[in-house]
């Protein structure tokens, strides 16, 4: 009785999040994992929402990509950093309910209280999702001399788990060493514009060191699509996905 009850859930959150998804023109893919399947819902620029479990995630919500006053409200927040496309205190009052879980960086912890505040390499086990912190930063880019537009310590990118399914979410950052040695990451969602991010060079040397089996760029921008396709021509262990992420 419980998995018929837990199915039928699970069918109606996922027709409840696609018929959503239309109404405001959002794409969705469908992810099988050990656990149910996983509903990624591209709302836009460094802005997603998922399903899983029941349980939905708003990761970065911003009023700039969405009505947030349409979309289910969260079990959980994840917020990658403070920069004002990816940390909006109006769309998190319009998703978070009393029982959300709220995970960001200690400069957003500044701004917003009853958060649980995640340092690079912490790791915390929420709603039933493992969640690890991975540093998030420039090592090329700067705003000016000496000073990168997202500096070593401070953002953050997450793991996240979904049964036997490991979704990185770098956040605002560049190839650096710690992304590279990653290992065991089914999907992987990378920025790509530039000055702030990362180049279709960064992102491709990226990919192809820790290999995700699944690429979404992400954070965009009007970076050559075709010109990054064209990096990882030939990779075909690499499966990347195009979706509307600018």
């Amino acid at each position: 009785m419980i998995k018929i009850i837990f199915a039928y859930t699970s069918l109606f959150l996922f027709c409840t999040t696609m018929a959503i998804a239309a109404e405001q023109q959002f794409e969705s893919d469908k992810i099988k994992t050990s656990g149910g399947d996983l509903i990624i819902t591209f709302i836009g620029h460094g802005t997603l929402m998922m399903s899983w479990g029941g349980k939905i995630i708003h990761v970065d919500p911003v009023l700039g990509e969405a009505d947030y006053s349409k979309l289910p409200k969260a079990d959980l927040i994840i917020i990658t950093h403070e920069h004002s496309d990816h940390f909006d205190l109006r769309a998190i009052d319009l998703v978070k309910m009393a029982k959300t879980k709220i995970v960001a960086n200690e400069n957003v912890a500044k701004q917003l209280s009853k958060i649980i505040m995640m340092k690079n390499g912490d790791i915390q086990i929420l709603e039933g999702f493992r969640i690890e912190a991975v540093p998030a930063y420039n090592i090329e880019h700067m705003r000016t001399p000496g000073v990168p537009f997202h500096p070593k310590g401070a953002g953050n990118g997450y793991i996240v788990t979904f049964g036997d399914k490991r979704v990185y979410i770098a956040g605002d950052t560049e190839n650096t060493p710690e992304m590279k040695k990653l290992t065991g990451i089914d999907i992987a969602f990378l920025p790509m514009n530039l000055p702030y991010t990362m180049t279709p060079e960064m992102v491709a040397d990226a990919a192809k060191s820790f290999r995700p089996k699944i690429l979404y760029p992400y954070h965009y921008g009007n970076t050559n699509i075709p010109t990054f396709l064209d990096l990882l021509k030939g990779e075909t262990a690499i499966e990347v996905r195009i979706r509307k992420m600018q």
